[in-house]
């Protein structure tokens, strides 16, 4: 039994039923690959021989009585497989749209909390023989950075590595704890967290008047807030969501973060906020404030590479600089804005919010949360910001299943009650593969931003190779 941290169990707590915190990863697999080719069939049994591989699949979540403290994770002694694994075939001609349009349907489901919060769907009908494998993983198991580790321990650079590396001990399920045990165990956790609370004070105050000080002497300050304006994907979710994919070159990525001597996350942001201006531009709805972007930021130590489980997550605000029309002058904004919120989240200390939130009351923020969504509030409120902008990289090197060869992967997070759009972009074997996530009422055809990305993708290049 292993109690959540305030950080992993807030992600609990946000959920509403317009409101879904899983993830989405997908993978493209070639069959004709392996020497056993594919069946669904075979996909279940390699799923049950690689689940010690991925510890938190057979996972449970306990409430505790009364919401007293953070909910708990047990093995799960009812944990059986086939209520987790699912088959889909796509309709002709089997395209990328096909496929994505079948993630969308996915993505508005709510995982089941009585079971592990995950699921995989086989995606078959593809064209070329491919198979795209949806993984749907509530975000309260892991964040990108342990995503991304799961994918690399279930997967191997050898294809001649069929078989997966054995379990070192067989999988034992718990017993759900009783009632007493969990109200003991919670008081006494609360008792751990109330002896540290009074340093953590002193470091915030600290650290505030830090920023506070800063923030004087900059040029460039960063967004606060709800400074964000208002636009078409920042109001009330509705239960269902609108998907899509674009791959781009990295090697296109790498040219413009070379000429104009930026990061790549910053060549990323300015993509997306050039599909954005443009979008907001042709329907007459681009406002004269810069859109506002949060961009999650890993605080996970070095040593924490390999880690399969949990969030170590933080935020930045960043501007999108959409207000500027010129696309070299808008990515150089980018990264001035972006490099000041990167000091000042430095000031900050990049695990206060981890810290903070161990604190956090379950029942009265679910509840305060549902009511928030159920109010409609954000159709009436400025959002905290804009747009979430997120860049994994991934692996350089192709990877192999059983054999098999993954051909490509896109990943999403989720939306949030007044921040309905989601941009991630993930890298692979030289690709920059961009997936996109939004409530389907306020977007329903997200194609007219990921093809507006690789435009200003376009721009970008040009101007950097006239440089």
């Amino acid at each position: 039994m292993e109690r959540l941290t305030g950080l992993d169990a807030g992600f609990l707590y946000m959920e509403t039923p317009t409101l879904y915190m899983h993830t989405l990863k997908i993978g493209l697999i070639d069959p004709s690959t392996s020497p056993a080719g594919y069946s669904f069939e075979r996909f279940h049994d390699e799923m049950a021989k690689r689940l010690h591989l991925l510890p938190a699949f057979r996972r449970r979540v306990i409430e505790v009585p009364g919401g007293f403290h953070h909910p708990v994770w047990i093995e799960d002694p009812d944990f059986d497989l086939d209520r987790h694994i699912h088959r889909e075939v796509i309709p002709a001609p089997g395209g990328f749209r096909e496929m994505d349009a079948m993630v969308a349907e996915i993505a508005s489901r709510r995982l089941d909390r009585r079971r592990p919060l995950w699921e995989m769907w086989a995606i078959e009908g593809l064209e070329g023989g491919l198979v795209a494998f949806v993984t749907k993983i509530h975000h309260s198991i892991a964040d990108g950075v342990a995503a991304a580790a799961m994918l690399a321990n279930v997967m191997t650079q050898d294809p001649e590595a069929i078989e997966p590396v054995a379990s070192p001990r067989p999988w034992s399920p718990e017993a759900v704890p009783p009632r007493g045990r969990l109200l003991r165990d919670a008081f006494l956790d609360h008792l751990r967290q109330l002896a540290r609370l009074a340093r953590l004070i002193r470091r915030t105050v600290r650290a505030l008047v830090a920023v506070t000080r800063h923030r004087r002497t900059i040029e460039v300050s960063p967004p606060l807030p709800f400074a964000a304006p208002q636009t078409r994907f920042n109001q009330s979710l509705s239960p269902l969501r609108s998907f899509a994919t674009t791959s781009m070159t990295l090697a296109d990525f790498l040219t413009v973060k070379s000429a104009f001597a930026v990061t790549v996350n910053d060549v990323v942001l300015a993509a997306c906020a050039g599909s954005l201006r443009r979008y907001l531009d042709r329907r007459g709805e681009l406002p004269e404030r810069s859109l506002v972007a949060g961009v999650p930021v890993s605080t996970a130590s070095p040593d924490e590479a390999l880690r399969l489980t949990g969030n170590r997550l933080s935020n930045i605000f960043t501007s999108l600089a959409t207000d500027i029309a010129d696309p070299v002058q808008r990515l150089r904004a980018i990264h001035d804005v972006t490099r000041e919120a990167k000091g000042l989240h430095t000031l900050l200390g990049a695990d206060m919010l981890q810290e903070w939130v161990e604190y956090t009351p379950p029942r009265p923020y679910a509840a305060a949360v549902r009511l928030y969504s159920h109010l409609r509030i954000s159709d009436r409120v400025r959002p905290p910001l804009n747009v979430v902008v997120s860049n994994v990289p991934g692996p350089s090197r192709p990877l192999y299943v059983a054999g098999a060869r993954l051909m490509n992967v896109f990943s999403v997070g989720p939306v949030l009650e007044g921040i309905g759009l989601n941009l991630t972009a993930w890298s692979y074997l030289g690709q920059m593969n961009l997936a996109a996530i939004a409530c389907r009422r306020a977007l329903p055809n997200l194609y007219e931003i990921t093809d507006g990305v690789r435009e200003a993708m376009e721009e970008l290049v040009q101007a950097a190779r006239r440089r």
